[in-house]
């Protein structure tokens, strides 16, 4: 994953946990941007999205 990608996950994990957290969207939404929100984070953190590794993609760099 590269560095860009790392920190657009990133903040958009921490935008969907803020909008759960702060009620912005709730119901099955509010669910989803939990779940999505958490799995960002987390991919944004250990810097791998199992996802790229299924369709061979890569966001990282060559060089």
């Amino acid at each position: 994953m590269g560095k860009t990608d790392q920190i657009v996950r990133f903040l958009l994990g921490v935008l969907l946990l803020l909008a759960y957290f702060l009620g912005w969207v709730g119901g099955s939404a509010g669910t989803v941007a939990l779940i999505v929100g958490i799995i960002f984070v987390v991919t944004a953190a250990i810097r791998f999205c199992p996802l790229y590794r299924l369709f061979g993609l890569s966001t990282c760099s060559e060089g």
